[in-house]
This record gives structure tokens, C-alpha cells and sequence, in this order.
């Protein structure tokens, strides 16, 4: 007979296999009761996680609890859940001196604010059901990312060579405070290096890591590189690439630096920097710089020297690389040369540079005659110009900017007037733009003055009126200079005429008269060699409008003051023989007629001055002033 331990057993055993189906189907499961939660939880430091975990299925009564797993295995209890239906009462056993303390919210679910690196632990969930459904656990791993700060480098300031042959220190990379640690890369001119971690003699790098108080980690890189001249213009720089939830990922890129390298000089320039250089030539008198560069690092000296007689003269040693011809002279064309100085420099590499300087110039300008030519109208000349210059100059001449012939020899013939002025002869370079000289040559023609009038029209456009303001203009040209002679006088001046190749004009400003439209104006031009005139004409001149008005008003103002100097007297003499008009009173008046004596408005001796006229020299028909009514 079987123990009953045994028969237990037999009866437990298929229980047991399909526990162990179930285990092996769902991890974290050792009963009935299954149990769900994240595997992986990521959040940036700073920010409250939430660890959820939900038991799957329908239970109105369990136990939840929350353990922390150290790196040991061992499990710290942190807080507990009784669910019964829909009450929770959670409790929080220890936060292990985590600050804030953890949080226990809704059915179960463990709350970290402010999330640290520290908090990078397996959170452990226990649900504990009903005997029948057993217990369950199931773990969660928090992983807790930091962006690492700005990165920034630290090159070598020192001066490298480029002759060693070994890999030196370029600079060192750092990139602190980051979870977790991040990647450094270096990049030349913005493209990435490949460099191993193995030390060799071309190039590699080093890394180290160290994890702060805080548990955020910084990374330190140093580059090594075996440096070449091409490297004098490089620009280098490093980045820190890091990790972010979800996959994502970051870079932080630090300045970028170049390097100091020490490398020997390989070529030289050789050149002249002046204010004209034109195909090696140089102007007289121009102070000339002659500039040496190598392309070595440090900057070599330079050693400036003429060649004479196959000699070397040494002019200048500097650091600079340049000399200067001060006001340079014809006698300083030659051979000049710059040696660079350069001892670290390959024994094939030419360091020495020559050229040739030529120094252009001009002599002043020589004429057959002289500077100022006085010569008769319809008359001929020619006139030569020549100089000595450096390359061979050209010749020409011109006359008020425009070019009359390219040569030395000016040929004029039946001369005017309008030949006079100044001339230029011109020696120019064509290779040497800059340089050129003048030489003026100034004709004078003699001869009887030109006269030439300007034409004048009335103010009304119609004719001229007498008192009318006039300003008559002549001009004229000659030489010697002509002098003008007007037959009026009146506001006169003379003056060059602008631009007029020799022309002078003569201005009179006066008013017309009744004579000068008889006779005219006339205007004479007069020198050594003769005189001409001419007579300016306006016809005959029309009364001024205002004038005649003025005229005939006085004449109606004087007969008026006649009229009553008259009838004053008439009255006066009337008043010392009043008989007359009693007389007519005693008359009677017409039928018909008013009764003037009687009238209110008129006097006696109006009303006889009145009737007289009419009776008393009709009846007297002779007789004075008494014999009148």
C-alpha cells in the first residue's frame, strides 16, 4: 500500500505539468493568477515615471506589492496594495532614502517623480490571489536617459611638425553628464575620421569614462594624429552622439579649431607691387614695393638683394617679406632677387626667386619754336615736338581735346581766327598708361577785328517805342585784342565771351530816343590792323501809351479852369450893374413860361445872366455887359 504522501503526489502531479506548461508559456507566472507589466521603462531624468501592474483576469480580492531588486538579487519590499472589490488601501513600506518617496496610485501603480539615475533598478511585482489562483510576479526594468551637456574641446596649442613622424596629441574631447555614456567622434573638415582604438604611428584615439556622484557618466576622448601640411588649413572638431527614448538619438557637435604646424618652405613668390606695373615696367618717381613669400611655418626670413656685375648686392634682410624702392630712378632697372632663408627646408626645394625691374620714364617735351606763335591771317606754319623717354613714347597732337595728328609735327595752313587757341603736343607710353607729358603751344592771328552783332527785336513784339530800354551786344575777335567804341552813351562792359576761341562782346544798356531812331546806334571794333562797325536801326519810334494819356489830361484840366475863370469873372461883373436885371424882372414872363425871379433855387443875378442872352440882346442888339439880362 501506497504512502499517502505518495498518493498525493500522483494526484498532484498533473497539476504540476500544467503549472510548468504555464511557466514556460508566461514567464513571471508560478500559479493560476497571471500577471502584466512592462518589461522595459524609459524616461528622462527628471521627469515621474509610472510602473504599471495589472493582474490579468477577473479577481475582486488580491494583494499587490512592489519589491526593488539590487544588483545582489536581494528584494526590498517598497510598498503594498490590499484590492478588495473596488477599495484600495495602499501603504508605503520604505523609500530607501529616495527623495521624493515613491508613490503608491490607483491599483497598484508605483509612482517616481523626478526620475534619477539612480532609480536604474527591476522593480518586482507580487500579486497574491485567493488560494486557489495562487501567487504571481512579474519584472520591470527602469532605464532612466540624461542628455549629457554642451561638448567642448581642448586642441593642442602648441606648434606642430609636420617632419616627425609619429602621431601627436591634436586635442581632447569631453562630453560630461549623460546616461548612459555617449559616443565621441572626431571629424576633419566636417568629415568623420576613421580612427582605431589601437595605438600605431598614423593615427588613434583614447576614451575614458567616469561615473559622477550622480550617477550621470562623462566620456573623455583624446585624438592622435601624425600631421601633414595639408592640415594647415584644417578645421577639426568632435561630437558627442547620445541616446534618447524610444530609439532616438542626439548629437552635440563642439567648435571647431584649426592647428599651429611647423612645416618648411617648398616654393617662393617673387613679384612687384606698384602703383602701374605694366608688363615689368614701372613709372619714374613711383616708390616700388617688391613682395617675397615662401609657404613655410614659421614665417622664414627673407634676404632681398640687386644683381651687378653677376655680384649679389644685398639690399634688406626682414621677417616681413617686403622691400621698397623709395621714388625709383631709371638708373635702378635691373636684376633684383629674394632668398628665403629657410634651414629645415628639403636640399632640392628652390628657395631663391629673381626678376627684372625696368624703369620707364619721360623727358620733358622740346618744340622747334616758341611756346607763344603770333602770325598774320592767310598765313602758314609747322611746328615740331620731341622728347626721349623709356619705352619709345608715341606723339600727338590735339587742340581742345581733340586729336588733330599722331606724330611729332603739327602743320597749319592759310591760318584764321579760328586757329588761334592752344595747342598740345602729347608723349605717352602705351605700355605704361600712367605715364605721359604735355607741352602747349599757344597761337595768336593778327588781323582786322571779326565783328559779329547780336540781333535785337522790340519788348511788344510789334515796334520800338520811344523811352524804350535797350541792351545792345557786339562781339569781335582779332588780335591784338580789339577795343569798342559805341556813339552812345549808356551803361557799357565788355567781357570774354564763354568758350568763344578768342571772341570778346561788348554790351550797352540805354533808352531810345527820337534821334537814335533817326541816326542809330553804332558799335566799332578797332585794333592796330584796322576797325570794324556796324549800326544798329530801330525805325521810327511810336509815342509811349502812357505818355499820351498823361498829355491829354492836362489839356481837358486847363480848358476846364479856363471855363471857370471865365463865368467867375462874367458873375463879378454882373454883381456892379445890378440895373439890368431889375429891369428884366419888371418884365412878364412868356405864357407858359415859370417865373424865374421868384424861384427859390435861384439867385437874381443867375436868373439875369439866364434871361440876357434871350431879351436883352435881342432887343438892344448892341452894347456892354450893363446892356445885357
Amino acid at each position: 500500500m501506497e504512502p499517502p504522501d505518495a498518493w498525493a503526489e500522483m494526484r498532484r502531479a498533473p497539476r504540476l505539468l500544467v503549472l510548468a506548461l504555464l511557466l514556460g508559456a508566461h514567464p513571471g507566472v508560478q500559479a493560476g493568477i497571471q500577471v502584466s507589466v512592462a518589461p522595459l521603462v524609459e524616461v528622462m531624468r527628471g521627469e515621474t515615471v509610472t510602473l504599471d501592474c495589472t493582474p490579468l483576469g477577473d479577481y475582486n480580492q488580491y494583494l499587490l506589492k512592489w519589491f526593488l531588486a539590487d544588483r545582489s538579487g536581494a528584494r526590498h519590499l517598497l510598498a503594498e496594495a490590499q484590492v478588495q472589490g473596488s477599495e484600495v488601501t495602499p501603504r508605503v513600506h520604505s523609500s530607501r532614502g529616495r527623495s521624493p518617496p515613491y508613490q503608491l496610485q490607483g491599483q497598484g501603480h508605483l509612482v517616481l517623480a523626478e526620475a534619477q539615475v539612480k532609480d536604474e533598478r527591476d522593480y518586482v511585482c507580487v500579486v497574491t490571489a485567493a488560494a486557489a489562483a495562487g501567487t504571481a510576479e512579474a519584472t520591470s526594468r527602469l532605464q532612466v536617459f540624461a542628455k549629457p551637456e554642451t561638448t567642448d574641446v581642448s586642441p593642442n596649442r602648441g606648434t606642430l611638425s609636420v617632419m616627425d613622424d609619429f602621431a601627436q596629441e591634436i586635442a581632447t574631447c569631453h562630453s560630461r553628464n549623460g546616461n548612459p555614456a555617449p559616443q565621441i567622434k572626431w571629424y576633419r573638415n566636417g568629415q568623420p575620421l576613421q580612427v582605431p582604438m589601437e595605438v600605431n604611428s598614423n593615427s588613434y584615439m583614447t576614451s575614458r569614462t567616469v561615473r559622477e556622484a550622480s550617477g550621470l557618466q562623462s566620456l573623455t576622448s583624446t585624438l592622435y594624429l601624425r600631421v601633414h601640411k595639408e592640415d594647415r588649413d584644417a578645421r577639426f572638431h568632435c561630437s558627442a552622439h547620445y541616446s534618447l527614448p524610444q530609439g532616438q538619438h542626439g548629437r552635440l557637435d563642439s567648435p571647431a579649431f584649426s592647428l599651429t604646424l611647423h612645416y618648411p618652405t617648398e616654393h617662393v613668390q617673387f613679384w612687384v607691387d606698384s602703383p602701374s606695373p605694366t608688363e615689368g615696367w614701372v613709372r619714374e618717381g613711383d616708390s616700388v614695393r617688391l613682395i617675397c613669400r615662401g609657404d613655410g611655418n614659421p614665417t622664414p626670413e627673407y634676404l632681398f638683394y640687386r644683381l651687378q656685375d653677376q655680384e649679389e648686392k644685398v639690399l634688406s634682410t626682414n621677417l616681413h617679406g617686403n622691400f621698397t624702392l623709395e621714388s625709383v630712378q631709371r638708373d635702378q632697372s635691373g636684376t633684383y632677387g629674394c632668398r628665403v632663408l629657410d634651414y629645415d627646408a628639403a636640399e632640392e626645394a628652390e628657395l631663391s626667386q629673381a626678376l627684372e625691374l625696368r624703369v620707364a620714364y619721360l623727358d620733358p617735351i622740346e618744340l622747334s619754336n616758341e611756346e607763344e606763335l603770333s602770325l598774320p591771317r592767310n598765313s602758314s606754319v609747322t611746328v615740331t615736338c620731341s622728347v626721349q623717354g623709356l619705352p619709345t613714347p608715341a606723339l600727338r597732337w590735339t587742340k581742345d581735346a581733340v586729336r588733330l595728328v599722331d606724330g611729332p609735327t603739327l602743320s597749319l595752313s592759310s591760318i584764321t581766327f579760328n586757329s588761334a587757341g592752344t595747342y598740345l603736343c602729347e608723349a605717352y607710353t602705351p605700355t605704361v598708361p600712367l605715364l605721359s607729358r604735355t607741352r602747349a603751344l599757344k597761337l595768336l592771328v593778327e588781323g582786322v577785328p571779326d565783328l559779329k552783332p547780336e540781333k535785337i527785336h522790340p519788348q511788344s513784339g510789334g515796334s520800338w517805342r520811344e523811352g524804350d530800354e535797350v541792351r545792345l551786344v557786339c562781339s569781335a575777335r582779332g588780335y591784338p585784342e580789339p577795343k569798342f567804341l559805341w556813339s552812345e552813351k549808356g551803361d557799357s562792359s565788355t567781357e570774354p565771351v564763354p568758350g568763344g576761341q578768342g571772341w570778346v562782346s561788348s554790351s550797352l544798356t540805354l533808352k531810345l530816343t527820337n534821334a537814335m531812331s533817326q541816326h542809330g546806334v553804332s558799335c566799332e571794333a578797332s585794333n592796330p590792323y584796322g576797325s570794324a562797325q556796324h549800326v544798329f536801326y530801330f525805325g521810327p519810334l511810336a509815342p509811349q501809351t502812357s505818355q499820351a494819356g498823361v498829355a491829354v489830361m492836362a489839356v481837358a484840366v486847363s480848358v476846364g479852369l479856363l471855363l471857370l475863370v471865365v463865368a467867375a469873372f462874367y458873375c463879378m461883373r454882373r454883381k456892379g450893374r445890378p440895373g439890368c436885371c431889375r429891369k428884366g424882372e419888371k418884365g412878364a414872363p412868356p405864357p407858359g413860361e415859370p417865373d424865374l425871379s421868384h424861384s427859390g433855387s435861384q439867385r437874381p443875378e443867375q436868373t439875369g445872366l439866364l434871361m440876357g442872352g434871350a431879351s436883352g440882346g435881342a432887343r438892344r442888339g448892341s452894347g456892354g455887359f450893363g446892356d445885357e439880362c
